[in-house]
């Protein structure tokens, strides 16, 4: 670690555990500061909060009493889910207390390089791929954020031989006041978490913090083909690395239906990618144009391309069966998910989709729908949704009980070489707990078959 005695006697709260608040606070503790921690859950069901307690941490639980920020503490903690307008976030922005969240510390202590990937879609995947190309690579990768270990403690176990690679939300990017990622990553901006954010505009500001302490010799790997992303850009100070999928280009990286190219030399053959889809294509580029800019090995990328199927529950490829494909996209909660699944398939798709209720439109896939051949409709939106394919001109068309039930309806209605896919287009909280354990279900049925 790097920079360990500036945070030693400083007041410090820690507002919010989970497993980034407790991360803080017991790193912040362990380095000399004054660390009080505040949580809404009561003491008797917290884990964490007792475990930092017996560390000798400061705890207060059960609530966020607003008369703590008269200890003039000299910066907040927050655990990224905590939104701004709650009143203690509130009270701190008055009061001109600097909020980080936890990604803004690991940054402070790292010796290690960070490469910093965020976007509305598409960030597990890339750091995915990119962790995996750098691992063959022997670039001796580490992996933190939304996908894997809490950041900051990644951070203080990082030599400067290490490499993070960090997937970053715009919750977290809200937090940063000096974050400054070696590789900044920007893989695209669609409309997401504006019941968090307020709009679009203050959405998009978030995402630009991860390149907004850039300086001229980090670099920024951006979606070259969307106009919000090309805005960020532009105000970077960064070495900027565009990305496009729509041709090749004479700089940066870019495809065609055949290659893939850097600075406009042929690079790799698309012919080598075994994960289907334009949106994953976007993915597979920025990834290969960080590890390019890292050193990596030419075949430690194509070796990564010619086998990487998919993260679980996003386009996973689950088996072939009677000459049938089987894909779980069971993280496709929304429509705009689901567009992205369906455009990525050439040949005819049966479709398993529906779920938790939430009254929104499915109008948006109409255009999408051409290359469905048959829908399994599940879930408290199944008959909502059965009667929207039906209007799109789809005579196969079932309701489905469970997804067991739903997974043989979707047999019986294909053909060989056809695709089975489950993009429900819907959260999954009607029958279970998460998108995982939905997808989990599809995948067990699958293999049942």
């Amino acid at each position: 670690m790097k920079n360990t005695e500036q945070f030693k006697g400083q007041k410090i709260l820690v507002l919010g555990l989970a497993k980034s608040g407790y991360a803080a606070a017991k790193l912040l503790h362990s380095l000399g500061a004054e660390v009080t921690v505040n949580d809404a859950s009561p003491l008797e069901n917290n884990a964490e909060a007792s475990a930092l307690l017996k560390e000798g941490v400061r705890v207060i639980c059960g609530g966020h009493p607003t008369d703590l920020l008269d200890e003039d503490f000299t910066v907040i903690v927050k655990n990224p889910g905590i939104p701004y307008t709650n009143s203690m976030i509130q009270q701190a922005i008055e009061k001109k207390i600097p909020i980080w969240t936890e990604i803004e510390v690991a940054y402070q202590i790292s010796e290690a390089p960070i490469v910093g990937i965020t976007g509305s879609n598409g960030k597990t995947t890339t750091t995915t791929l990119l962790y995996h190309m750098l691992s063959i690579g022997n670039e001796k990768p580490l992996i933190a954020g939304n996908i894997g270990t809490v950041a900051c403690s990644v951070a203080q176990e990082a030599k400067e031989e290490n490499v993070i690679v960090l997937e970053a939300s715009s919750f977290q990017l809200m937090g940063v006041e000096t974050f400054r990622p070696k590789i900044a990553m920007i893989t695209n901006l669609y409309d997401a978490h504006l019941d968090y954010h307020g709009n679009f505009e203050a959405y998009s500001q978030a995402k630009a913090q991860i390149t907004a302490h850039q300086i001229d010799d980090d670099f920024l790997i951006y979606n070259a083909d969307q106009a919000p992303v090309r805005e960020i850009a532009a105000r970077s100070n960064a070495i900027k690395i565009p990305f496009s999928v729509e041709g090749k280009k004479d700089y940066g990286i870019s495809a065609d239906e055949h290659e893939i190219y850097w600075n406009g030399e042929p690079f790799i053959s698309r012919s080598v990618i075994k994960l289907p889809g334009k949106h994953n294509l976007e993915n597979i580029l920025s990834a290969a144009a960080a590890a390019i800019l890292l050193g990596c090995e030419k075949s430690a990328i194509i070796d990564v391309l010619s086998s990487f199927t998919g993260v679980k529950h996003r386009m996973q490829f689950v088996k072939e069966l009677h000459g049938r494909k089987y894909y779980n996209d069971s993280k496709a909660t929304n429509t705009l998910a689901t567009k992205s699944a369906l455009a990525a398939f050439d040949s005819p798709i049966v479709l398993i989709a529906g779920g938790l209720d939430r009254g929104h439109s499915f109008e948006e896939l109409r255009p999408y729908m051409d290359n469905v051949k048959a829908v399994v409709a599940l879930g408290e939106t199944k008959k909502r949704f059965a009667e929207f394919a039906q209007s799109c001109g789809i005579k196969s068309v079932e309701e489905a009980t469970t997804m067991e039930h739903a997974v043989q309806l979707a047999h019986d209605l294909s053909s060989e070489k056809d695709i089975i896919l489950l993009s429900p287009a819907s959260a999954s909280w009607d029958e279970y707990a998460s998108f995982e354990v939905r997808g989990d279900k599809f995948i067990d049925a699958v293999m049942s078959l």
